[in-house]
């Protein structure tokens, strides 16, 4: 499963790395198709409403830097969060299918939205994905169903110094035929 991680993550990463760099190259190509996003973000956050062009920049730096996470297996479940919180208003701006009036186009628009949904599915079977160890939700819920009551541990020496006194016990016993 580990190979199998590490040849799924890159490919994940690979279309947010791209795009994330394309919108910080040119994010005037993105900031028409952002507006509607930009005026939702703008009611919660009135700086941001007031250059676009930042909040385009932003979305596409935290993609190109969540995507550089995610393929290199940093913080992967952290950066598939990330990438999936920056998708859903990306793709509900950009991949708009309900509101186009032309078939086809509809059609086009309608396959880059299911394209990004599966992604969306993806992210968050990553940020799920613990590497077949429990959850810290879990260990936590069930750390007071396994406790085990502490040993007591010995230091090297002592730990030597208790097995000679067993030897030297044994083979007393065995002198005297008594065991």
């Amino acid at each position: 499963m580990a190979v199998l991680r590490k040849l799924a993550r890159p490919l994940l990463a690979a279309p947010f790395l791209t795009g994330g760099l394309r919108t910080l190259r040119r994010p005037e190509a993105v900031v028409e198709v952002a507006q509607p996003v930009v005026r939702m973000v703008g009611k919660y956050v009135p700086a941001l409403a007031e250059d676009p062009r930042q909040l385009v920049r932003v979305t596409g730096s935290v993609q190109a830097a969540a995507a550089l996470m995610l393929a290199t297996g940093r913080a992967p479940r952290v950066a598939a969060l990330a990438l999936a919180a920056t998708l859903v208003p990306t793709s509900l701006a950009a991949h708009a299918f309900w509101k186009v009036e032309d078939p086809e186009e509809r059609a086009r628009q309608r396959a880059h939205f299911l394209t990004d949904l599966s992604a969306l599915g993806g992210l968050l079977i990553t940020a799920a994905d613990t590497h077949g160890k429990p959850s810290l939700a879990y260990r936590s819920r069930h750390a007071l169903d396994h406790r085990h009551p502490v040993k007591a541990v010995r230091r090297p020496a002592e730990a030597a110094a208790a097995m000679t006194a067993v030897r030297a016990k044994a083979v007393a016993g065995s002198l005297t035929g008594s065991r």
